[in-house]
């Protein structure tokens, strides 16, 4: 009987209609197009500007295009992980709300948060549920209203980062394809350089907190990026090695999309060539837990059967990690 993978069999992408450019961020910070440009790579970002609409809405868009794409019983899934590290409320479920609004009455639902890397978390844990074959169906959705949580007057994150969601369903795969390696890490001692301090459990938010505007995000920039850039990267490197892998095997580079820069340092340290790296940050800016599904979301198209694909991800906490991945449909 042949090994159980979990591969990847749909995917599904949402973003708002409202765009955020570079020139009307002008108007709004003191910054400029060439100055986001040449720092981060980011020409604009979509932002969802509708009163009482939070990041179920978008995990629902993101959903019901894969499902609509596929034909998808929803009453088959059983399992919906959402990704996020911006859930609508606290205490309720993001992921629970987004299963009943999607009719996926049959499966259990919880949120997976691990900031940027949430999504690549996600693809582990959903690939554990399929390996052990008491699963066969599970949606991971990662999705993100960062627009919720930040500053509009501090340059040092209202130029990076928007709104967005994508979606894809893992299944059993006995072609070998799927899920091939993972290497997952976390440091807390770096939780201090990016997070949004008060809201949370520690530091309750009040009126004078919310007047200062603790209850936005903050990060420290050079330290994140620093962070960003060696860890990505080396974690790429060293799944590549102990894989046996060279830049000739890999069809594609899925880096969480942060900063043009981070992403670079990345392909250049497995020496990956332009053209097999996915990027889309001009278009979206860093959705965060979204960034990996809206790559595979753009890239769907361009993706074949048996595609090597390294994932790459880096987020407050910090966390961070890489996954090899074979690809398991072709276009249509």
């Amino acid at each position: 009987m042949s090994k159980i993978t979990a591969a990847i069999t749909a995917v599904g992408g949402y973003v708002p209609d409202f765009v955020l450019t570079n020139k009307v961020l002008e108007t709004m910070v003191e910054t400029n197009d060439e100055w986001i440009t040449t720092r981060t790579g980011i020409k604009e970002r979509r932002i969802l500007k509708e009163e009482g609409k939070g990041t179920s809405f978008l995990a629902i868009k993101a959903a019901k295009d894969l499902i609509e794409k596929t034909s998808l019983d929803p009453k088959t899934i059983d399992l919906v992980v959402v990704a996020t590290a911006t859930p609508d409320m606290k205490a309720a479920s993001t992921a629970a709300y987004t299963a009943t609004q999607i009719g996926a009455t049959n499966a259990f639902s919880y949120d997976l948060e691990a900031a940027c890397s949430s999504f690549l978390f996600g693809m582990s844990t959903a690939s554990a549920y399929i390996e052990s074959g008491r699963y066969k169906k599970i949606l991971l959705i990662g999705a993100d209203k960062n627009s919720s949580f930040i500053n509009y007057k501090d340059r040092a994150t209202c130029i990076i980062f928007g709104d967005g969601a994508g979606a894809v369903l893992f299944e059993p795969n006995e072609e070998g394809l799927g899920l091939q390696d993972e290497l997952l890490r976390s440091n807390g001692e770096g939780r201090d350089f990016l997070q949004a301090t008060y809201g949370g459990s520690s530091y309750p938010i009040n009126d004078k907190t919310f007047n200062e505007g603790k209850h936005y995000i903050f990060q420290d920039g050079k330290t994140v990026f620093k962070n960003a850039v060696f860890n990505m990267a080396d974690v790429s490197e060293r799944i590549l090695k102990r894989n046996n892998l060279t830049n000739d095997d890999i069809a594609w580079l899925a880096a969480h999309q942060a900063n043009k820069r981070i992403i670079d340092a990345t392909a250049n340290r497995i020496n990956l060539e332009e053209e097999k790296v996915m990027m889309n940050i001009q278009k979206y800016g860093n959705t965060t837990s979204a960034t990996l599904p809206l790559l595979l979301y753009d890239y769907e198209s361009q993706l074949k059967k048996g595609d090597k694909i390294i994932f790459a991800a880096f987020g407050g906490g910090f966390t961070w990690g890489s996954i090899y991945f074979k690809w398991a449909y072709n276009p249509n």
